[in-house]
């Protein structure tokens, strides 16, 4: 590991956490599809993380972290900002270990995600649609109910729960050139280059985000932390800021990061769906919308996509908009 970079999972602790968290999650389906591989010229395989629990990888990252805890520390409960699907992974797998889920959520979340948080058990407080609205709001629960936080990214078991998407990739695919993910806060992106970096590396780690928020890009080009503000995309999973764990982690082992515009989301959102039958979120199409655009030193790699999630807004999917 360098030493470039503050404290970050090693090998082991993932290797733990797949261990700790395979009783409760899905191994999910590495999927392919030849008429996606002619289009991009290239060759994908699909790490279908939106069948996972909870419809999105979030499940894995908060089921290590809530069975990290210790018995005194899941009487009191556990709490979280989060715009959705960490929402509804934490509220779902604190529902499995007997505890309560506190969760804070923008009055600008989808409607979906909000329905399952419910769903699930979380005891939902609404805040505006900022950074620091969420962080007020859930400092004022954490107080009210002595709840232990679970930060959606910057949480270094959360980081090693993400790390096993890709650590199942990998075992399954050994001769991948590129992994690509998308980033918002960095926890699965983080997770991602940490799993590369460990057991393939010579794997090249690539990240893809909405121009509309492009914070990540930004950061990672100018080497220094630029918080996320007034997001303006569809991808509603990536509208947050990186965090102080997992920024260092991307910029010490990811290649690279490219933005694509709204319309290439949706396209590549409406491919998944019509050319494989697979049900994604606008996040998850973003990967494939960098594909679709034609940015350079894709083609003819083999690229292995991490597919973040599927809590699609029936009711207003993108292409009626």
């Amino acid at each position: 590991m360098s030493t470039s970079f503050p404290p970050a999972p090693s090998l082991h602790e993932i290797k733990e956490a797949h261990h700790r968290i395979l009783p409760f999650i899905h191994r999910t389906p590495v999927l392919t599809c030849q008429g996606i591989n002619r289009l991009v010229k290239a060759e994908l395989w699909f790490k279908c993380e939106n069948l996972q629990k909870v419809g999105a990888f979030k499940a894995r990252g908060a089921t290590n972290a809530v069975r990290s805890l210790d018995s005194g520390q899941l009487r009191k409960g556990v709490a979280t900002h989060s715009s959705g699907n960490h929402a509804q992974a934490l509220s779902w797998t604190a529902r499995l270990a007997g505890t309560t889920a506190h969760i804070v959520m923008p009055t600008n979340s989808n409607r979906v995600k909000v329905d399952a948080v419910k769903e699930y058990g979380g005891l939902i407080t609404f805040c505006e649609p900022t950074l620091e609205s969420r962080e007020t709001t859930l400092n004022t629960v954490l107080q009210e109910t002595g709840a232990v936080e679970i930060h959606p990214y910057n949480n270094l078991k959360i980081i090693a729960g993400q790390a096993t998407s890709t650590v199942e990739l990998l075992q399954e695919k050994k001769d991948l050139e590129i992994v690509m993910a998308p980033v918002g806060g960095g926890g699965l992106l983080s997770g991602t280059a940490l799993a590369c970096h460990y057991l393939s590396p010579g794997t090249r780690v690539i990240a893809a985000e909405p121009t509309g928020a492009d914070d990540a890009y930004r950061s990672f080009t100018q080497r220094t932390l630029i918080p996320s503000v007034d997001p303006d995309t569809i991808a509603d999973g990536l509208r947050t800021s990186l965090g102080s764990l997992t920024f260092p982690i991307i910029l010490a082992l990811v290649t690279q990061i490219l933005t694509v515009q709204e319309e290439s989301i949706v396209l590549a959102m409406r491919l998944l769906w019509e050319r494989m039958k697979v049900i994604v979120e606008p996040s998850a199409a973003v990967p494939l919308a960098a594909l679709l655009e034609g940015h350079a030193g894709l083609r003819g790699k083999r690229i292995g996509i991490i597919l973040s999630g599927g809590n699609a807004d029936l009711d207003h999917l993108p292409w009626n908009l």
